[in-house]
């Protein structure tokens, strides 16, 4: 963590001395100043990660951000605790646009008040939703216990269903006045009245009125449930919010009642296209509350299967934003074929395709089996780098794709830093910012590749940086292959359940679609104290509105299609 100077603030800024636990605790008083502070002054430009942890023995709620410079270093962590009971914290929105989306959610799941926040609404329950279910005291439908393994699951080696102990309806609790038998939707005033209807007059006078049209819930162009509502005059987009919510699972719920390696499976189920990345970033946060080492092997094994994960990972999202913007069905499956290669691999090392649960803490589940690493070499050395060149010919320059995406859905370099904007968003609006570089984890230092970076902000740069990183992706796997040492895949011997030391950490990679952070506090047990998720398909969809105003309602899924998230991940 860097060490700063904050003597000017006295009380209001001191050192978190807490066991475990780094950073600095802030004055609720204070964080206005604080924030501007850290981004003026000491050069934190990028607001990564915001979330909240309940402390019901101390009665209080705390709020725990993880800055960084784009310029490449270390995080700053700052918190700030609140009283449960009026759990109020400044916005921060106004300094960095980038928690608009996460204040939300910290709102929705833990009922933390942002006063100042233009727009505090559930972001990911629905409204009338009973509760805040990250609190400590929240117990969903069929609760058995705080914590797996459920008693209930193998009494005397026969399973039972809680369900079939806690009927439906037992734990469930509605707002005042609410009967589900005779609710009907009403209109969701709090979300159009955000989008601000009004009027405009044009250079000859003629009044127009804005028109709000819904844009699903759909699938197509979204890869799982998903809605836009949009103000329109005429054709041209005013205002724009996206919805989520529709396939939310309350998966940081279900991660704080599992154990620490129940987890990794559920890991898989965020973006289930990037099922290895996933793994790796959960196993870094683990591994740094364990303080554990993982062996020279693994790590190779490790950088290889998240370099084919960001390959496969790019090469889909390539062929569905084709297929969105109108090339329908012929370059998509150009890049499935080659994504089901990488696939192949994938089902050789784990056993399975998408859902691998491959990653240990420590190392890895298994050694690569025979004959892998010889199919990996011929991949990276031949067909991907020669089938990469094939489609940057036979798309980059197509009249209809660039006609669709040049110039159009603008992301400026400073809007890409405030919103905070990750992996391929933020890189294509100028701004050289990779984890594997700017702050390096596992072994990315011994690597020689470039950071792939554009410059002009638009649709096109998004989707001619996805072709760049594979590129760069090929380099490192060729080196890694070639230099990958015999040795051990696993510190320790593999145990179902562990203890982990008291404490916090923040594990991230720079996973596809950006930075995938997990945010973990240990009380010392088997189980998660707190388990969060930075995902970067929910963080990157904070610039969405913005970058579609002035747009044509028709330019809309473009704009959606170059950003790339997985509703999985989104929802969570």
């Amino acid at each position: 963590m860097t060490e700063l100077n904050f003597s000017r603030f006295g009380d209001g800024v001191v050192t978190d001395e807490r066991d475990g636990y780094e950073g600095y605790l802030v004055s609720a008083d204070k964080l206005i100043e604080f924030a501007t502070t850290l981004r003026d002054e000491f050069e934190f430009d990028y607001l990564s990660s915001v979330t909240g942890v309940d402390y019901p023995e101390d009665s209080k709620l705390e709020v725990i951000y993880h800055a960084y410079k784009t310029i490449g270093g270390a995080e700053l962590v700052f918190k700030v605790q609140v009283d449960r009971e009026n759990p109020e914290v400044p916005s921060l929105i106004d300094i960095y646009p980038g928690a608009d989306f996460q204040e939300r959610e910290a709102w929705d799941l833990l009922g933390i008040k942002f006063t100042g926040h233009p727009d505090l609404r559930r972001i990911l329950l629905w409204e009338g939703f009973e509760g805040h279910p990250l609190r400590k005291d929240w117990q969903e439908a069929y609760y058995e216990a705080d914590i797996k393994p459920y008693k209930s699951r193998w009494p005397e080696a026969e399973y039972t269903r809680a369900e079939a102990k806690n009927p439906y309806g037992a734990n469930v609790k509605y707002p005042d006045k609410f009967d589900p038998e005779k609710w009907v939707p009403e209109g969701e005033d709090m979300l159009y009245g955000s989008l601000a209807k009004y009027e405009t007059t044009d250079k000859d006078g003629l009044k127009t009125d804005h028109l709000t049209v819904n844009l699903g819930p759909q699938h197509p162009s979204t890869h799982g449930v998903f809605r836009i509502a949009a103000t329109l005059d005429g054709e041209k987009i005013m205002n724009l919010k996206p919805v989520m919510g529709y396939l939310h699972r309350n998966h940081e719920k279900i991660g704080e009642r599992n154990t620490y390696l129940q987890n990794m499976p559920f890991t898989d189920r965020l973006d289930y296209l990037s099922s290895m990345s996933n793994n790796f970033g959960y196993a870094i946060a683990v591994e740094k509350l364990i303080g554990i080492e993982v062996p020279e092997r693994a790590e190779y094994i490790r950088v290889i299967m998240a370099e084919l994960t960001r390959i496969q990972n790019h090469l889909f999202a390539i062929g569905m934003f084709l297929n969105d913007i109108g090339a329908f069905f012929t370059p998509s499956l150009y890049a499935i074929e080659e994504r089901e290669l990488v696939l192949d691999i994938f089902e050789m090392v784990s056993g399975s395709r998408m859902m691998c649960n491959y990653f240990r803490f420590g190392g890895l589940a298994r050694d690569l089996p025979a004959g892998s690493l010889q199919k990996i070499k011929d991949l990276v050395f031949d067909r991907l780098p020669r089938k990469t060149d094939e489609m940057d010919r036979f798309l980059s320059e197509n009249e209809i794709l660039r006609s669709r995406t040049v110039g159009q859905g603008y992301l400026s370099t400073e809007d890409a830093i405030k919103y905070a904007a990750a992996g391929p968003m933020l890189r294509a609006s100028g701004v050289p910012y990779d984890i594997r570089r700017a702050d390096p984890y596992s072994i990315y230092d011994r690597f020689d590749f470039d950071v792939a970076v554009r410059y002009n902000g638009d649709i096109y740069d998004r989707y001619i940086i996805r072709l760049d990183e594979i590129r760069e992706s090929i380099k490192i796997l060729q080196q890694a292959v070639e230099q990958i040492p015999e040795g051990e895949i696993q510190t320790g011997k593999p145990r179902y359940q562990m203890k982990v030391p008291k404490g916090e950490s923040y594990g991230r990679v720079e996973g596809p679609k950006g930075e995938l952070g997990f945010y973990l506090v240990s009380d010392g047990t088997g189980n998660p104290y707190r388990y969060h998720v930075r995902a970067p398909s929910f963080i990157n969809l904070t610039a969405f509105g913005p970058m579609c105003k002035g747009l044509k309602i028709a330019d809309v899924v473009a704009v959606l299609g170059s950003i790339d998230i997985v509703l999985g991940e989104t929802d969570r």
